[in-house]
């Protein structure tokens, strides 16, 4: 079946049937072989054990998908934004229980002054969008969005539950971490992890890496319609206009812009599969990691249609089983992104490709390629 697609890349002895199954989601693709590019990164003790990709990162093929070309992953980055908040927590500049208007004031408007940090970055705090219509153009004006959600009442009572903040969560976090720490998301991440190849907020300077996406053809499936999901997700304004634009790569949005690569995203979350550390330094102090992995709030989410235990910022395995059997955290992306952390394991992995599919968590290419890895072990 690999004779089929030109994959490369290292796959260690005993993990042959994960290269089968990364050939798999090429050759047995509705899409064909060309229509697509994709990276699988597993690391086990921080080593990587699997790294493969293939295809093509323009949709005219002639460009080859290399080790080098960066992907938009959407939503995977809150996987990277919630490990660069615990990074601040462990530092002693955040606490996951103090309010957010205490870093904030503001934020505390029309019935938000007890959200905490914690319940913002798990997605308790009624804010997944705006509760009158905007033009989608308002999210290149960071101060707009900010000002506007700040002032807005919930969508619910906070702490009650949660509901998906697709967006909006991306400028909450960052501007409480700008607030506590003096930098932003970005800034953070080029500074604290500089090996890794992960960018919130891309500079011109690396356009010229982006691989270009190719949109699913058909809309997420979100359940029955009502005006939580309707500001989430499907009003005009509900997301940025502009998606793979310049102006779009360079702003910093945290929860829905980042591009990198699958081994660096594999590497970073890593820090939680391996107990805080990354490369031999400690990132997270066990007891930050078990206050960022810990259950936040488990139950049917108000936005998306699944039941989610979700920590703080991270989705918890549980109930879903999308990230393998064990207990395992991690974070899909629009379209079929993904990056996970098996601490049991000390396992890392993370996928990235250019071809979207409708699925919002669980789409069926990463988990048949955690299928084959778990039985590899």
């Amino acid at each position: 079946m690999t004779d089929l697609i030109d994959i490369h890349g290292v796959c260690a002895p005993g993990y042959e049937a994960v290269r089968e199954a990364f050939a798999a989601n090429f050759t047995e693709a509705p899409e064909g072989l060309n229509e697509q590019a994709a990276r699988f990164s597993v690391l086990v003790e921080g080593e990587a054990v699997v790294d493969l990709w293939a295809g093509h990162a323009d949709t005219a093929r002639t460009t080859p998908f290399t080790d080098t070309t960066l992907t938009s992953v959407f939503s995977t980055g809150k996987a990277v934004m919630a490990i660069l908040m615990a990074s601040a927590v462990a530092a002693g500049q955040i606490d996951y229980d103090q309010t957010v208007a205490s870093l904030w004031p503001e934020f505390g408007a029309a019935g938000k002054s007890e959200v905490t940090v914690a319940q913002l970055m798990s997605h308790q705090s009624g804010l997944p969008g705006f509760s009158e219509a905007v033009d989608p153009t308002i999210w290149f004006d960071v101060s707009a969005v900010l000002a506007r959600l700040a002032a807005q009442a919930p969508m619910w009572a906070p702490g009650s539950a949660s509901g998906y903040h697709p967006i909006t969560v991306g400028y909450l976090a960052n501007e409480v971490y700008r607030r506590a720490t003096g930098r932003t998301m970005g800034q953070a991440l080029r500074q604290d992890f500089p090996e890794l190849d992960l960018w919130i907020g891309l500079p011109e300077s690396e356009h010229g890496r982006v691989a270009q996406m190719r949109k699913s053809t058909a809309a997420p499936s979100l359940g029955a319609i009502d005006p939580i999901k309707q500001a989430a997700f499907l009003d005009r304004g509900s997301a940025p206009g502009g998606r793979g634009s310049a102006a779009w790569r360079e702003m910093e949005i945290p929860s829905a812009n980042l591009h990198g690569t699958a081994l660096g995203l594999a590497k970073m979350l890593g820090v939680v599969a391996n107990g805080g550390v990354l490369d031999g330094r400690s990132v997270l102090s066990a007891g930050t990691l078990d206050q960022l992995t810990r259950e936040r709030i488990h139950g049917p989410d108000k936005v998306l249609p699944y039941t989610i235990s979700w920590a703080a910022g991270l989705m918890r395995n549980d109930g879903l089983k999308v990230f393998g059997p064990n207990e395992a955290f991690g974070h899909y992306g629009w379209g079929g992104s993904m990056a996970m952390a098996d601490p049991s394991r000390k396992l890392s992995a993370a996928y990235v490709m250019t071809r979207q599919s409708p699925h919002l968590i669980g789409d069926p290419r990463p988990k048949r390629l955690l299928d084959a890895l778990y039985a590899a072990f």
